[in-house]
């Protein structure tokens, strides 16, 4: 596919309680990265919860991974507003934020696209189409794998138990 030739972990933003934290802070864990926005109606939920049942799936394994949640929509995504929708309904990640300039540079390592859109139906009268890719960053902050938004929950558990076995035996 070639999309995710040169995708790079490197970001600086604010986690949702209300932290400066950067991609090394995550050394030694893998990360589980998915962008969106919190008034996303479909994809996101459907993906997130989707996730998270990847998560617990693997059981103990799960707390090897850091799940993080990185908004494409930095104007209404605030600290608080991701804090309050993630806790209330996808415990498991962090959310993390920024200012425009933050998110476009996360957006541009990751090589993830985002453009906001007129939409009238939306409550700011604008929508954020994105790329509804998660990615796998390894304990050493280097790109894995990514899972497509089609994939099933059994599919993703299977890779990333492998991606796992490789990753315990390395250390």
């Amino acid at each position: 596919m070639g999309m995710n030739v040169g995708v790079s972990s490197h970001f600086s933003l604010i986690d949702h309680h209300g932290q400066a934290v950067a991609d090394t802070d995550y050394r030694g864990s893998f990360m589980l990265v998915y962008f969106g926005f919190t008034h996303c109606r479909v994809v996101c939920p459907r993906a997130l919860s989707k996730l998270s049942t990847v998560l617990d799936q693997l059981g103990a394994r799960s707390s090897l991974l850091t799940p993080l949640y990185i908004t494409v929509d930095p104007q209404r995504d605030t600290p608080e507003v991701m804090r309050s929708y993630l806790e209330a309904n996808f415990p498991r990640f962090t959310g993390l934020c920024g200012t425009p300039q933050q998110v476009d540079a996360v957006k541009q390592s990751f090589r993830v696209f985002a453009s906001r859109r007129p939409d009238s139906n939306e409550p700011d009268g604008y929508t954020m189409p994105h790329t509804a890719i998660a990615y796998l960053i390894g304990p050493d902050g280097e790109y894995r794998t990514h899972f497509a938004d089609n994939l099933e929950v059994e599919t993703i558990v299977a890779r990333l138990n492998v991606i796992l076995d490789q990753g315990q035996s390395d250390s």
